[in-house]
């Protein structure tokens, strides 16, 4: 199929494309952008005036919820929230039930994610044997079955030397490690330590939950030199220490969630269980230091942090209450909303959301490197068309994730997707001037 988006402000923060230019689309791939071809007749045209046309966003930790915890979420559910926000490649954590340890159980959710002819789904496999922290999983198998690295979610690993040997075999064969700094032992409250959970009588998280762990994984990532990629930092302490890893040299990245970008614990309101996630929203000193260090690149890549949890698991008392909140959708809206707060512009709000963390990505990527995250000419055609003046409120009906629950519920965002093409194939529409 060929198509043509015309008229649209096409903007690629990989190369620094800003401009109103048309993008000819063939066999699932860009033939050009700029000006379609003389020769190029296409089946159809979107005319994208007043629109945004970008590359497709790519988010670093989606849970789908299959296979195991289908009562919170189902693919089809969850890759129908991913494309509706404009999001055409994602990567899910193992965690799952069962955890995703074995090759054949990482190729029966790719086939399953690829029947859906949705996003791209890159999958997380399990640094140890059902995440218990005890036996490393084959990490060449799972390579070889679809995985882009290894994870131990959100089971904090408390064996120095399961992780010193972890990395290494990692270092070795040139995988990368995505961990969640958090100390087992400190890291079991259910909010930030600090004058509000006290008052509240709330089992605290206090910030060296996540600055311990943190020194002792950037101290075998020196002795190592293992990729890590270091998931949801949440403090401003923690990331100070990311940037002086950083300067140092170190083969690090990180990414923030949404949450921990806008809100704080004061969010927490009267016991909101909207508001109960890991990690716990902190201080506003630590939001404001998330939002300059993703200002500034000490923090790689946004993420959506999607978590969708069913009713019964969040209409419980805040401590009890499953922890997670639905993201997908918002990604898009909460990016460009600090965008406008921050005053960093469209073009960088963009890129934490693709050319970004399609880097962090890069290593495992393979021939899809090229494309992700980025509009290139001869490059699969991966893009969102988005309406950046839009704004609409979060609300349940709005969301077509079956995970209705999010602290930014009655929130007016800006920001509408109009139509996500994944490979040429047309995943998303809402409202488009079609010919």
């Amino acid at each position: 199929m060929k198509i043509l988006i015309k008229n649209g402000r096409v903007i690629d923060p990989a190369s620094n494309f800003d401009d109103v230019a048309s993008i000819a689309i063939a066999a699932g791939r860009i033939v050009s952008i700029g000006s379609a071809p003389a020769e190029f007749a296409p089946n159809r045209t979107i005319d994208a005036t007043g629109c945004i046309v970008a590359p497709g966003l790519v988010d670093l930790a989606a849970r789908l919820r299959e296979p195991g915890h289908e009562h919170e979420g189902m693919l089809e559910s969850e890759m129908a929230a991913a494309v509706a926000g404009g999001v055409t490649s994602l990567v899910c954590p193992p965690d799952t039930d069962p955890v995703l340890d074995e090759p054949g159980l990482v190729e029966m959710l790719k086939f399953r994610a690829e029947k859906l002819h949705q996003s791209r789904v890159f999958p997380l496999g399990a640094l140890t044997r059902n995440l218990a922290g005890e036996v490393l999983t084959e990490m060449a198998e799972l390579t070889e079955s679809g995985c882009v690295g290894f994870s131990q979610a959100e089971v904090p690993l408390a064996n120095t030397q399961v992780m010193q040997r972890a990395l290494q075999y990692a270092a070795t064969f040139g995988y990368t490690v995505w961990l969640r700094p958090q100390d087992m032992y400190l890291g079991k409250g259910v909010a930030a330590s600090g004058p509000l959970a006290t008052r509240m009588g709330l089992a605290g998280v206090p910030v060296i939950a996540e600055t311990i762990a943190l020194h002792t994984i950037l101290e075998l990532v020196k002795v190592t030199g293992a990729r890590v990629h270091l998931c949801r930092i949440s403090s401003a302490a923690g990331l100070e220490l990311v940037r002086e890893a950083k300067d140092a040299g170190l083969p690090v990245t990180c990414d923030v969630s949404i949450n921990s970008l806008h809100l704080t614990d004061a969010d927490i309101g009267f016991f909101d269980s909207r508001a109960r996630l890991n990690p716990p929203l902190r201080q506003q000193r630590d939001r404001d230091a998330l939002r300059e260090g993703l200002a500034d690149g000490t923090v790689d890549a946004l993420v959506s942090d999607h978590t969708p949890v069913d009713e019964d698991a969040k209409t419980l008392p805040f401590a009890e209450a499953e922890p997670g909140a639905t993201g997908l959708e918002l990604l898009l809206s909460l990016a460009l909303k600090w965008g406008q707060e921050s005053g960093v512009g469209l073009t960088r709000a963009l890129a934490v959301l693709t050319s970004e963390p399609a880097r962090v990505l890069a290593p495992a990527l393979g021939t899809l490197q090229a494309s992700t995250g980025r509009l290139a000419e001869g490059g699969v055609a991966d893009l969102c068309i988005f309406d950046a003046a839009t704004e609409w409120t979060v609300t349940a009906d709005a969301l077509q994730s079956q995970g209705k629950h999010t602290p930014f519920g009655g929130y007016e965002l800006p920001g509408r997707v109009r139509c996500t093409l994944v490979g040429g194939h047309f995943a998303y529409e809402q409202a488009t001037n079609a010919a």
